[in-house]
């Protein structure tokens, strides 16, 4: 085996997402003498990033005050305009703003896509020094004897599926560095073994998640408004009794961002959260707003749900946590990029500080100080029981006690502890329990099969590599998930990758698509026996979304 070569650096942040880019900014802002390089495993900046988006522009105000006239794609589309609805299956019913908090507003805040905002970032990024390695996943985490973190190493490139070097072979990078961030997003792979590693979360509830599907539609101008934001509950994950909603943006150029996010607690096995998202968008007044458009972008992601009681313990001798890898979503605002980029902010503010007092690979607790102290603990906290009491309760019941709940803690009146959560993978039931559901046929102007959809999320990988889709024991998906749950794998997965074949014939196997996967990670959450393993792939591969 060829010995790796290695690099040093000041920091190393993993991930160019908005937490790692604001993290490497804030390094630079404050000492341009450290050296910073980050490693995305996209294609490029930008090409993994799918969030709704509307964002609260608090952490870009205090990172860049002139974001605004700088050129950034963001200060395009200011929302101008906030709906809500609750549906049924042919009706809607608006509801009125005023009897939320305060802080559900939307005013102030921006519209457009995350990923051109972390590709401004990125450039912003670079003009301070920061080196950025698109296409370089971190495959391993590197500890020194003392077992602290000492940077990371990417994947080997031109591994064939047998595991034999193919000619194009090039063995990993090992990136050293004082400090190394882990900004991977939702359920990120090395983040999910630091966790274990540094038992992150034992004072801490188990994080949970939501599985949002995201479309790009160009419409008709005459029913675009720009600025205008809609969200949905109720109908049709009422039918399942599951919960989540929907999101409608109008964004610039007559485009409109729209989605669909389903939490992922869930208790019957047969919910189908692709076909749910196909349902909604068949709405009389959701396909109304869409007739005569067409899509143009497709893909999906695992948000974190956990709310401020799922948040670990945040860093570890020689590195730390930021952004989503942390998991720090406001659920009912829906908005995660303010406080992740926060987040990454403190972190830097902690490294720097570090530095200068001749410190590295120790345990930077005053990171871990600094955000229980700051303005993403207060936001959190105020939201914090929202996630649990509808899983509880249901969507109608438990919005009502869920913006109880909030007010109760704007008013300081003696507030309800924050509740418990259980895992995603605990919920799913025994099929058995339940009927299939019939999901309708796609009409290939407004919903669409999966297949075909994944086609627009432009994903592409190396066939000839080694299945980033682990199983830890090959006959599980055989032997238990498909006789007791129906085999949940060939429905969660937003992308197609988990297929049963065989069956008819009385020889089933689980045959699994690896080259379709979009990186959500939806399967290592929600498998029942936790038999998937998500690890990265050969650098690049993956989705290449434009405009997400």
């Amino acid at each position: 085996m060829s010995e790796r070569e290695s690099m040093p650096y000041d920091v190393v942040i993993v991930g160019g997402g908005p937490a790692g880019l604001a993290a490497a900014i804030r390094v630079k802002q404050l000492n341009p003498e450290l050296s910073v390089c980050i490693l995305e495993k996209g294609s490029e900046i930008g090409a993994h990033i799918l969030s709704g988006a509307v964002v609260d522009p608090k952490a870009l105000d205090e990172l860049l005050p002139e974001w605004r006239t700088m050129g950034c794609p963001m200060a395009e589309v200011p929302v101008t305009d906030n709906w809500h609805w609750v549906l049924t299956k042919t009706k809607k019913y608006a509801v009125p703003h005023w009897p939320m908090p305060p802080f559900m507003s939307n005013e102030g805040n921006y519209t457009g896509s995350l990923g051109n905002l972390c590709r401004w970032l990125a450039e912003q990024a670079t003009e301070l020094g920061v080196e950025i390695f698109p296409g370089f996943p971190a495959a391993e985490v590197l500890f020194n004897e003392a077992g602290a973190v000492i940077g990371v190493a990417t994947g080997d490139m031109g591994v064939a599926k047998d595991g034999s070097h193919k000619g194009d072979y090039q063995p990993g990078m090992e990136l050293h560095a004082k400090y190394t961030l882990f900004a991977e997003g939702a359920r990120g792979s090395l983040t999910k073994r630091l966790k274990q590693h540094y038992d992150l979360e034992r004072d801490c509830q188990p994080q949970v998640y939501g599985l949002g599907i995201k479309e790009l539609w160009d419409i008709d101008p005459a029913k675009h408004v720009p600025g205008r934001v809609l969200h949905t509950q109720g109908w049709p994950l009422s039918e399942s009794n599951s919960w989540g909603g929907g999101f409608l943006y109008h964004q610039a150029n007559n485009q409109v961002a729209l989605g669909f996010v389903t939490a992922l607690d869930y208790a019957n096995p047969y919910v189908y959260p692709y076909e749910e998202f196909q349902r909604w968008k068949q709405h009389p007044e959701i396909r109304a707003i869409l007739e005569g458009g067409r899509r143009v972008a497709y893909g999906a992601r695992a948000i974190n749900e956990g709310g401020w009681q799922s948040v670990p313990r945040l860093s570890f001798p020689g590195g730390a946590l930021i952004g989503c890898s942390a998991g720090f979503v406001n659920v009912p605002r829906i908005k995660g990029s303010h406080t992740a980029m926060k987040s990454g902010m403190l972190a830097a503010e902690a490294i720097v500080a570090a530095a200068a007092a001749g410190r590295e690979h120790d345990d930077m607790v005053e990171y871990d100080a600094a955000v229980r102290d700051s303005w993403i603990a207060k936001e959190l906290k105020l939201v914090q029981n929202a996630q649990p009491l509808v899983s509880k309760f249901g969507g109608s019941w438990g919005t009502i006690l869920a913006g109880a709940d909030m007010w109760a803690r704007v008013l300081k009146v003696n507030p309800v502890k924050g509740l418990k959560h259980h895992t995603d993978a605990e919920a799913t039931q025994r099929a058995d329990l339940y009927k299939p559901i019939a999901y309708p046929k796609p009409d290939g102007v407004i919903s669409f099969d999966r297949l075909t959809s994944v086609s627009f999320s432009y994903t592409n990988h190396e066939e000839d590599q080694p299945c980033h889709l682990v199983l830890k024991d090959p006959e599980v998906p055989t032997r238990v998930n498909l006789p007791l749950y129906a085999g949940p794998e060939a429905r969660f997965c937003p992308a197609g990758v988990y297929e049963f074949v065989g069956v008819e014939e009385g020889t089933p196997r689980l045959q699994i698509n690896a080259q379709n996967c979009v990186h959500c990670k939806t399967c290592d959450i929600k498998d029942k026996t936790q038999n998937i393993d998500w690890v990265t792939p050969e650098g690049g591969g993956g989705p290449n979304y434009p405009n997400m």
